[in-house]
């Protein structure tokens, strides 16, 4: 008897999904219409291609949802899909185009294209998949990596020398922000992972520390001294606006300012759906790293809290296919998903609140970005695949089958 995977997809996942990829259409309208308009151009240009990059995320999810495990797993696979990021990495930052001081997209005709945002789903792809394998050989013998598969090249199989290459790239552009959640998902995939945790403390320590001096140098030295520096200059006008965005409102500081005023505007039930103060020219970003803070102008605090309390359900069922899950890889994967999307909250709010530095992260599922869409797609594929796998696989043992 066979059970086809679709009578087992998991509709907690998919029906949250769809709700706020339809919801992030029509913020991403409500946030650019009218700038749009006053441009001359078709309120409906960025809604729109929104819209298809959508589309195309729905195809993909059909995709990857019919695909089996086993293909998605092969270490074949993953290698290339790595070496295809790095020249992606590497052109980005050669040929890339630059924007606000940063280069992290290449554009192809009409589409633009951002390798950062598809490096964390990769990375935890990557991961998973190495420590699935190599659970019992990772930690021993002093960290060192074993291996007997010699078609690899030797730094491929080391997934410290990898993360290392991945992130110092994103650093480099400078893209803080993404490096910044590719360090803690690579972190939590490491805590999750069940090898030796020997040197998780001082690891952990040292980012500790590594932080709060940078950010006390920064803070008595001077944001000016740093910002002449050419690759920390995009980085200082960031930490200038976290530490008093009001000292410098036309500059530096006018983004975070703007965004406790839209926030301040929403009250309890905010202005309405299209209503929105700030996004008419007094917050650049408003479509992408500072959308929430329109969502709370429009949809107020009451508003705001349902749509979070929506992505944090839709967070919660993906970690739990992660913590049902048999395959370690599989659980690897759900979880690191999960938590992905989970870091990606919280440093945006962050950003847009004041608790961090604005570190130019997107909102998942409600900015404006088609890259950012298909990525999240793309991990929530994986996750119904992975679920519905698991649980044909817990119906088949059930049945006396064995696979």
């Amino acid at each position: 008897m066979k059970i086809s995977k679709r009578h087992l997809l998991n509709y907690s996942i998919l029906v949250p999904y769809l709700l706020l990829s339809i919801l992030g259409l029509i913020v991403v309208y409500s946030t650019t219409s009218a700038t749009l308009i006053e441009e001359g151009k078709s309120a409906f240009q960025l809604v729109r291609n929104q819209g298809l990059f959508w589309l195309v995320s729905l195809f993909l999810i059909a995709l990857i949802y019919k695909l089996k495990l086993g293909f998605l797993r092969n270490e074949r696979l993953i290698f290339i899909v790595m070496f295809a990021e790095l020249i992606l990495l590497a052109l980005a930052r050669l040929v890339g185009i630059p924007i606000n001081g940063a280069y992290g997209w290449i554009k192809v005709g009409p589409v633009t294209i951002q390798p950062a945002e598809y490096l964390k789903i990769i990375i935890i792809w990557y991961l998973a998949q190495r420590f699935s394998k190599q659970q019992d050989e990772i930690g021993v013998y002093d960290f060192q990596v074993l291996t007997q598969n010699q078609w690899f090249p030797r730094a491929f199989n080391d997934w410290r020398f990898v993360l290392l290459v991945m992130i110092g790239s994103l650093a480099i552009f400078p893209d803080l922000g993404n490096a910044t959640i590719l360090l803690l998902v690579s972190i939590i995939m490491y805590t999750i992972s069940g090898i030796a945790h020997r040197w998780f403390g001082t690891i952990i320590g040292l980012l500790i520390g590594v932080s709060t001096l940078s950010l006390t140098a920064i803070k008595f030295i001077g944001v000016e001294k740093f910002s002449k520096i050419p690759v920390f200059g995009y980085v200082a006008k960031r930490f200038s606006a976290f530490f008093n965005p009001f000292d410098d409102l036309s500059g530096a500081g006018h983004q975070l300012a703007n965004s406790y005023y839209a926030m301040v505007n929403g009250g309890w039930f905010g202005l309405g759906l299209g209503n929105s103060i700030e996004k008419r020219g007094y917050l650049p970003e408003a479509h992408t790293d500072f959308v929430f803070s329109i969502v709370i102008e429009e949809f107020g605090f009451v508003g705001a809290s349902l749509i979070l309390a929506l992505v944090f359900f839709l967070i919660l069922r993906i970690i739990l296919v992660g913590i049902r899950a048999k395959d370690p890889f599989n659980s690897m994967m759900a979880i690191g998903i999960g938590g992905m999307i989970l870091v990606q909250v919280f440093v945006n709010i962050g950003g847009i609140s004041g608790l961090i530095p604005s570190t130019g992260v997107t909102f998942p599922f409600l900015s404006q970005g088609g890259n950012s869409l298909l990525v999240l797609s793309v991990a929530i594929a994986f996750v119904l695949n992975i679920d519905a796998s698991e649980n044909r696989a817990k119906l088949y043992s059930e049945m006396g089958y064995r696979i």
